[in-house]
Protein backbone atom coordinates (compact mmCIF):
# COMPACT_ATOMS: atom_id res chain seq x y z
CA UNK A 1 0.00 0.00 0.00
CA UNK A 2 1.48 3.34 -1.00
CA UNK A 3 1.74 6.22 1.46
CA UNK A 4 -0.98 8.31 -0.23
CA UNK A 5 -3.54 5.51 0.04
CA UNK A 6 -2.68 4.93 3.70
CA UNK A 7 -2.93 8.65 4.48
CA UNK A 8 -6.30 8.83 2.78
CA UNK A 9 -7.64 5.84 4.74
CA UNK A 10 -6.41 7.38 8.00
CA UNK A 11 -8.17 10.61 7.03
CA UNK A 12 -11.43 8.68 6.58
CA UNK A 13 -11.03 7.21 10.08
CA UNK A 14 -10.43 10.69 11.49
CA UNK A 15 -13.54 11.91 9.72
CA UNK A 16 -15.52 9.01 11.21
CA UNK A 17 -14.27 9.95 14.68
CA UNK A 18 -15.60 13.48 14.16
CA UNK A 19 -19.00 12.16 13.07
CA UNK A 20 -19.15 10.02 16.20
CA UNK A 21 -18.20 13.01 18.33
CA UNK A 22 -21.14 14.95 16.90
CA UNK A 23 -23.40 11.94 17.38
CA UNK A 24 -22.48 11.86 21.07
CA UNK A 25 -24.61 15.00 21.53
CA UNK A 26 -27.71 13.22 20.18
CA UNK A 27 -30.19 11.18 22.19
CA UNK A 28 -28.79 7.74 23.04
CA UNK A 29 -31.63 5.96 21.25
CA UNK A 30 -30.78 7.83 18.06
CA UNK A 31 -27.02 7.49 18.16
CA UNK A 32 -26.47 3.81 19.04
CA UNK A 33 -27.36 2.13 15.71
CA UNK A 34 -25.28 4.58 13.70
CA UNK A 35 -22.41 4.44 16.19
CA UNK A 36 -22.13 0.69 15.55
CA UNK A 37 -22.28 1.21 11.78
CA UNK A 38 -19.48 3.75 11.94
CA UNK A 39 -17.43 1.47 14.19
CA UNK A 40 -17.80 -1.37 11.69
CA UNK A 41 -16.78 0.93 8.83
CA UNK A 42 -13.72 2.15 10.75
CA UNK A 43 -12.72 -1.42 11.61
CA UNK A 44 -12.98 -2.38 7.95
CA UNK A 45 -10.72 0.53 6.97
CA UNK A 46 -8.20 -0.32 9.70
CA UNK A 47 -8.12 -3.93 8.51
CA UNK A 48 -7.24 -2.72 5.02
CA UNK A 49 -4.46 -0.54 6.44
CA UNK A 50 -3.09 -3.44 8.48
CA UNK A 51 -3.26 -5.75 5.48
CA UNK A 52 -0.86 -3.43 3.59
CA UNK A 53 -2.26 -4.56 0.24
CA UNK A 54 -2.71 -1.90 -2.44
CA UNK A 55 -6.33 -1.00 -3.21
CA UNK A 56 -7.72 -0.40 -6.66
CA UNK A 57 -9.50 2.85 -7.50
CA UNK A 58 -12.80 0.96 -7.44
CA UNK A 59 -12.08 -0.44 -3.96
CA UNK A 60 -11.15 3.04 -2.70
CA UNK A 61 -14.37 4.44 -4.12
CA UNK A 62 -16.44 1.72 -2.40
CA UNK A 63 -14.82 2.44 0.97
CA UNK A 64 -15.61 6.13 0.66
CA UNK A 65 -19.11 5.43 -0.67
CA UNK A 66 -19.89 3.19 2.33
CA UNK A 67 -19.02 6.03 4.71
CA UNK A 68 -21.02 8.58 2.75
CA UNK A 69 -24.03 6.24 2.77
CA UNK A 70 -23.89 6.01 6.56
CA UNK A 71 -23.72 9.80 6.83
CA UNK A 72 -26.64 10.27 4.43
CA UNK A 73 -28.72 7.83 6.47
CA UNK A 74 -27.92 9.74 9.66
CA UNK A 75 -28.86 13.07 8.09
CA UNK A 76 -32.06 11.67 6.59
CA UNK A 77 -33.22 10.38 9.96
CA UNK A 78 -32.03 13.24 12.09
CA UNK A 79 -34.82 15.29 13.63
CA UNK A 80 -34.94 19.04 13.30
CA UNK A 81 -33.74 21.59 10.79
CA UNK A 82 -30.28 21.35 9.26
CA UNK A 83 -28.58 24.19 11.14
CA UNK A 84 -25.75 24.28 8.60
CA UNK A 85 -27.97 25.88 5.96
CA UNK A 86 -27.99 29.67 5.90
CA UNK A 87 -30.73 31.45 4.01
CA UNK A 88 -30.17 34.12 1.39
CA UNK A 89 -29.05 37.33 3.09
CA UNK A 90 -29.01 35.73 6.55
CA UNK A 91 -25.29 35.47 7.27
CA UNK A 92 -24.27 36.57 10.75
CA UNK A 93 -21.03 37.81 12.26
CA UNK A 94 -19.57 34.85 14.18
CA UNK A 95 -18.27 35.58 17.68
CA UNK A 96 -14.54 35.48 18.28
CA UNK A 97 -13.49 32.13 19.81
CA UNK A 98 -11.51 34.03 22.49
CA UNK A 99 -11.38 37.44 24.20
CA UNK A 100 -10.26 40.54 22.29
CA UNK A 101 -7.00 40.68 24.25
CA UNK A 102 -6.29 36.94 24.13
CA UNK A 103 -3.69 37.17 21.36
CA UNK A 104 -1.61 39.90 23.01
CA UNK A 105 1.22 40.83 22.80
CA UNK A 106 1.28 39.61 19.19
CA UNK A 107 -2.06 41.13 18.13
CA UNK A 108 -3.48 43.88 20.29
CA UNK A 109 -6.94 44.12 21.80
CA UNK A 110 -7.63 47.31 19.84
CA UNK A 111 -6.83 45.66 16.52
CA UNK A 112 -8.96 42.60 17.26
CA UNK A 113 -11.96 44.70 18.28
CA UNK A 114 -11.72 46.95 15.21
CA UNK A 115 -10.92 44.08 12.83
CA UNK A 116 -13.75 41.84 14.01
CA UNK A 117 -16.48 44.30 15.02
CA UNK A 118 -16.07 46.76 12.14
CA UNK A 119 -14.28 45.20 9.17
CA UNK A 120 -15.58 41.63 9.37
CA UNK A 121 -19.05 42.91 10.17
CA UNK A 122 -19.01 45.09 7.05
CA UNK A 123 -18.26 42.03 4.88
CA UNK A 124 -21.18 40.13 6.42
CA UNK A 125 -23.51 43.06 5.75
CA UNK A 126 -22.15 43.47 2.21
CA UNK A 127 -22.66 39.78 1.45
CA UNK A 128 -26.22 39.79 2.78
CA UNK A 129 -27.09 42.85 0.74
CA UNK A 130 -25.55 41.41 -2.44
CA UNK A 131 -27.39 38.10 -2.05
CA UNK A 132 -30.72 39.86 -1.60
CA UNK A 133 -30.18 42.09 -4.62
CA UNK A 134 -29.18 39.12 -6.79
CA UNK A 135 -32.29 37.24 -5.68
CA UNK A 136 -34.47 40.23 -6.60
CA UNK A 137 -32.88 40.76 -10.01
CA UNK A 138 -34.98 39.93 -13.05
CA UNK A 139 -34.11 39.68 -16.74
CA UNK A 140 -35.85 43.00 -17.40
CA UNK A 141 -33.26 44.83 -15.30
CA UNK A 142 -29.88 46.22 -16.30
CA UNK A 143 -27.31 43.44 -16.63
CA UNK A 144 -24.61 45.84 -15.46
CA UNK A 145 -26.31 45.96 -12.07
CA UNK A 146 -26.29 42.17 -11.92
CA UNK A 147 -22.57 42.25 -12.69
CA UNK A 148 -22.10 44.76 -9.87
CA UNK A 149 -23.89 42.63 -7.31
CA UNK A 150 -22.09 39.49 -8.41
CA UNK A 151 -18.82 41.28 -7.78
CA UNK A 152 -20.07 42.49 -4.40
CA UNK A 153 -21.04 38.95 -3.52
CA UNK A 154 -17.60 37.65 -4.48
CA UNK A 155 -15.70 40.36 -2.59
CA UNK A 156 -17.77 40.46 0.59
CA UNK A 157 -18.51 36.74 0.67
CA UNK A 158 -14.84 35.87 0.34
CA UNK A 159 -14.02 38.44 3.02
CA UNK A 160 -16.57 36.94 5.42
CA UNK A 161 -15.59 33.32 4.81
CA UNK A 162 -11.83 33.97 5.02
CA UNK A 163 -12.14 35.97 8.24
CA UNK A 164 -14.22 33.18 9.78
CA UNK A 165 -11.36 30.76 9.05
CA UNK A 166 -8.78 33.32 10.20
CA UNK A 167 -10.20 33.74 13.72
CA UNK A 168 -10.24 29.99 14.29
CA UNK A 169 -6.76 29.58 12.79
CA UNK A 170 -5.45 31.51 15.80
CA UNK A 171 -5.37 30.75 19.51
CA UNK A 172 -3.83 32.23 22.67
CA UNK A 173 -2.30 28.76 23.13
CA UNK A 174 -1.01 28.65 19.56
CA UNK A 175 2.42 28.67 18.05
CA UNK A 176 4.94 25.88 17.76
CA UNK A 177 4.66 23.38 14.95
CA UNK A 178 1.97 21.04 13.63
CA UNK A 179 1.96 17.36 14.51
CA UNK A 180 0.86 14.07 13.06
CA UNK A 181 -0.23 13.67 9.47
CA UNK A 182 -0.23 17.39 8.76
CA UNK A 183 3.43 17.69 9.69
CA UNK A 184 4.24 14.63 7.62
CA UNK A 185 2.42 16.08 4.63
CA UNK A 186 4.15 19.46 5.01
CA UNK A 187 7.52 17.70 5.00
CA UNK A 188 6.52 15.66 1.95
CA UNK A 189 5.26 18.62 -0.06
CA UNK A 190 7.72 21.34 1.05
CA UNK A 191 10.73 19.20 2.11
CA UNK A 192 10.63 20.57 5.69
CA UNK A 193 8.53 22.68 8.03
CA UNK A 194 11.15 25.43 7.95
CA UNK A 195 11.00 25.51 4.15
CA UNK A 196 7.19 25.76 4.26
CA UNK A 197 7.29 28.50 6.91
CA UNK A 198 9.83 30.49 4.90
CA UNK A 199 7.76 30.20 1.72
CA UNK A 200 4.51 31.14 3.48
CA UNK A 201 6.16 34.08 5.27
CA UNK A 202 7.68 35.46 2.08
CA UNK A 203 4.42 34.95 0.21
CA UNK A 204 2.55 36.95 2.86
CA UNK A 205 5.13 39.71 2.75
CA UNK A 206 4.99 39.80 -1.06
CA UNK A 207 1.25 40.46 -1.40
CA UNK A 208 0.81 43.65 -3.37
CA UNK A 209 -1.46 46.04 -1.54
CA UNK A 210 -4.12 44.16 0.42
CA UNK A 211 -4.79 40.45 0.53
CA UNK A 212 -4.10 37.08 2.09
CA UNK A 213 -1.55 34.28 2.21
CA UNK A 214 -2.88 30.73 2.50
CA UNK A 215 -1.89 27.13 2.98
CA UNK A 216 -4.37 25.19 0.85
CA UNK A 217 -5.24 21.60 0.03
CA UNK A 218 -5.35 21.09 -3.73
CA UNK A 219 -8.13 18.62 -4.45
CA UNK A 220 -6.96 17.90 -7.99
CA UNK A 221 -3.34 17.15 -7.08
CA UNK A 222 -3.78 15.75 -3.56
CA UNK A 223 -1.09 17.96 -2.07
CA UNK A 224 -0.54 21.10 -0.02
CA UNK A 225 0.31 24.41 -1.64
CA UNK A 226 0.87 28.04 -0.69
CA UNK A 227 -1.05 30.72 -2.56
CA UNK A 228 -1.72 34.44 -2.24
CA UNK A 229 -4.90 36.38 -2.96
CA UNK A 230 -5.24 40.10 -3.53
CA UNK A 231 -8.15 41.76 -1.76
CA UNK A 232 -10.24 38.72 -0.80
CA UNK A 233 -10.96 37.21 -4.17
CA UNK A 234 -8.50 38.23 -6.88
CA UNK A 235 -6.05 35.74 -8.41
CA UNK A 236 -7.51 32.93 -6.34
CA UNK A 237 -6.64 29.33 -7.14
CA UNK A 238 -9.81 27.32 -7.72
CA UNK A 239 -10.76 23.86 -6.45
CA UNK A 240 -8.69 24.21 -3.29
CA UNK A 241 -9.60 24.20 0.41
CA UNK A 242 -8.00 26.88 2.62
CA UNK A 243 -6.42 25.32 5.71
CA UNK A 244 -4.41 28.21 7.17
CA UNK A 245 -5.02 31.85 6.19
CA UNK A 246 -3.24 35.06 7.11
CA UNK A 247 -4.85 38.47 6.60
CA UNK A 248 -2.30 41.04 5.42
CA UNK A 249 -4.69 43.91 4.87
CA UNK A 250 -3.37 46.97 6.73
CA UNK A 251 -6.37 46.98 9.08
CA UNK A 252 -5.07 43.65 10.44
CA UNK A 253 -1.88 45.18 11.82
CA UNK A 254 -1.45 48.94 11.21
CA UNK A 255 -2.54 50.15 14.68
CA UNK A 256 0.20 48.06 16.28
CA UNK A 257 2.86 47.56 13.63
CA UNK A 258 2.23 50.64 11.45
CA UNK A 259 3.85 49.84 8.06
CA UNK A 260 5.99 46.95 9.34
CA UNK A 261 4.10 44.07 7.77
CA UNK A 262 7.17 41.83 8.03
CA UNK A 263 7.21 42.04 11.83
CA UNK A 264 3.47 41.38 11.99
CA UNK A 265 3.85 38.26 9.85
CA UNK A 266 6.78 36.96 11.92
CA UNK A 267 4.90 37.49 15.20
CA UNK A 268 1.71 35.93 13.85
CA UNK A 269 3.33 32.48 13.87
CA UNK A 270 3.18 32.61 17.69
CA UNK A 271 -0.62 32.40 17.66
CA UNK A 272 -1.22 29.86 14.87
CA UNK A 273 -3.73 27.27 16.07
CA UNK A 274 -2.26 24.11 14.58
CA UNK A 275 -5.00 21.96 16.12
CA UNK A 276 -7.56 23.83 14.04
CA UNK A 277 -5.41 23.65 10.90
CA UNK A 278 -4.94 19.91 11.44
CA UNK A 279 -8.70 19.44 11.85
CA UNK A 280 -9.33 21.26 8.56
CA UNK A 281 -6.64 19.15 6.89
CA UNK A 282 -8.20 15.89 8.09
CA UNK A 283 -11.60 16.94 6.78
CA UNK A 284 -10.19 18.17 3.48
CA UNK A 285 -8.42 14.87 2.80
CA UNK A 286 -11.73 13.02 2.77
CA UNK A 287 -12.62 15.00 -0.37
CA UNK A 288 -9.53 13.93 -2.30
CA UNK A 289 -10.28 13.17 -5.94
CA UNK A 290 -10.29 9.45 -6.72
Amino acid sequence: MNVHTEQYLHALINWADEVQQKLSHSHREFQLPYWREIDNWKNDIQAKIDDKQELTQEEMYRVKEDGEQILQTILANRKGKNTKRIGVGEHQLPPLPYAYDALEPYISKEIMRLHHDKHHKSYVEGLNNAEKMIQKWTASQNKQMLRHWMREQSFNGSGHFLHTIFWNNMSPNGGGTPKGQLMSKIKEDFSSFDAFKKLFTNAAQSVQGTGWAMLVWELQSGRLAVQTVEKHNMYALWDVIPLLVLDVWEHAYYLQYETDRNKYVENWWNVVNWDNVNDRFNRAQTLTWL
